[in-house]
Order: C-alpha cells, then structure tokens, then sequence
C-alpha cells in the first residue's frame, strides 16, 4: 500500500521540483542581465563624467585664452611704428585660432595675420570669402573676388579683394592658404603698400616671416614649419614690387564671388 502512494505522487513532485528549477533560473537571468546593464552604465559613466559639457557646433563660439602661450611669431613687419597685437582664441570643440594685428593705437589695423588649427567646429562647406570680407571691413557687405595667387615658404597661396575693384585701385588684399597635413589654415589681409605689387610683395612677406615659437605635442606641426623654412625667400624683392608670370599684377584674373 506504501509503495503505490509513493508510485503515484512521485510524477507531482518531480514536476513541482523542475518549476521552481525554470523559475530560479529566470530569476537568475533577469538578476544578471540588470547587473551587466548596471555595470556598462558605471563605466561609460567614469569615461565621460570627467569630461566638459561642450554645446552643439552653431551654439558655442570662439572665446579668449588668456592663459595660452603664443606659439607662432613674425619677425620685423614693417612698418616698425605700427604695433603688433597677439590674440589667442579656443573653442570647446578643440579649435583654436592665433591672431596678429599691426596698426597704431587707436586706429584701424593696416594688417591681419590668423592662424586657425580646426577642430570639431570645422565645417569646410562655410564660405571662407564672406568671413574674410567681414574681418577687413566689419561695417560693410561687400563680397570678395579672386585677385590670383602668389608665392610663399607655405606654397601658392590665394589672394582676394573686394567685388568690382578697378585694376588700379588703392585696395587691401586678404589672403588664405589651407593645408591638409597638418590641418592649419593660415589666412588675413593687408593694406600696407602703394599698389598692388606692393601689397602682393608684403603679403609674402608677412608669411616668410611667419615662424613657429613651441609646437607643443605637435610634430607634424614642427615638420611643417621646418620644411616651409628651406624654400623661406628674400623680403626684398617682394617688397621692391619685383614679380613673375605667377604672382604679378597682370596674371589673369580669377573672376566670381567666394
């Protein structure tokens, strides 16, 4: 009689065991995919908690640094009575810009020298010529036009004037040159010079002049500039209006906006 109560709910107790075997095992699961997600949470958490908040490219602008060191200099632009001004200016995503005005105090610069290291606020679909026109002339509208190229220790670099400028007008001259490797736009203006052969030559030699003081963690940085220095020419004949087929004022005009 024992054994046939044993034999019959033996099958109710196997099935009740395998139950609560399924179940603790769910239980298991569940607990253990909460702690991975737990513990994928804390480590992104440690990698990103240190970091600043930086705001959308459009929103965050460009700002003083007052506690960078300059890393660039230009070595005796004239004129000498003019005053240099060194500017640094960073953004949250990484860029940062080095900047030179040459004026007297109190009065409009005669000339600007910008060199930009991009970073994640870099958009190359900008239009470089509009913001070229507002740093030469803030209060105006005017767009700017080719003006042909000359040459430097950096290579070719692209000139650019107002829209409608006659051929022998008194204009300034903005300039910018992009390069790939290290990523660095080196750009600005001039007005110094009676012409425009003048002011070609003493644009080239603002960039010749051009050298760099520290390059930081950079070496490609350093590697440029150190090349650049082996083809650095003579001020001047630049400065003496002196030109060829390349960089004199009747090669052929590149029209159109920018």
């Amino acid at each position: 009689m024992h054994l046939e109560y044993h034999a019959r709910i033996h099958p109710a107790l196997t099935s009740f065991a395998d139950e609560c075997i399924a179940t603790l095992a769910r239980l298991i699961a569940y607990v253990g995919a909460l702690a991975l997600l737990g513990i994928v949470g804390l480590h992104f958490w440690e990698q990103f908690a240190g970091f600043p908040e930086i705001e959308p490219t459009g929103k965050a602008d460009f700002t003083a640094a007052l506690r960078s060191r300059p890393q660039f200099a230009v070595s005796s632009l004239d004129p000498p009575e003019k005053s240099e001004i060194y500017e640094i200016f960073r953004h949250p995503a990484g860029g940062r810009k080095d900047i030179f005005h040459w004026g007297a105090p109190d009065e409009k610069p005669v000339a600007e020298l910008e060199i930009y290291r991009p970073g994640g606020e870099f958009n190359p679909a900008e239009r470089l010529g509009a913001e070229m026109a507002r740093r030469m002339d803030p209060d105006g509208r005017r767009e700017l036009e080719a003006a042909g190229v000359i040459d430097s220790k950096f290579g070719a670099v692209t000139l650019l004037r107002f829209t409608g400028t006659p051929d022998g007008a008194k204009s300034c001259l903005s300039f910018f040159k992009r390069i790939d490797e290290p990523a660095l736009q080196i750009s600005g203006w001039s007005c110094q010079g009676s012409g425009l052969p003048a002011r070609r030559g003493a644009i080239a030699c603002m960039l010749n002049r051009l050298t760099l003081l520290a390059s930081g963690n950079e070496p490609k940085l350093a590697e440029l500039f150190a090349r650049a220095e082996l083809k650095r020419g003579r001020c001047a004949g630049a400065a003496s209006g002196a030109s060829d087929w390349v960089t004199g004022p009747e090669n052929p005009r590149l029209r159109g906006r920018l």
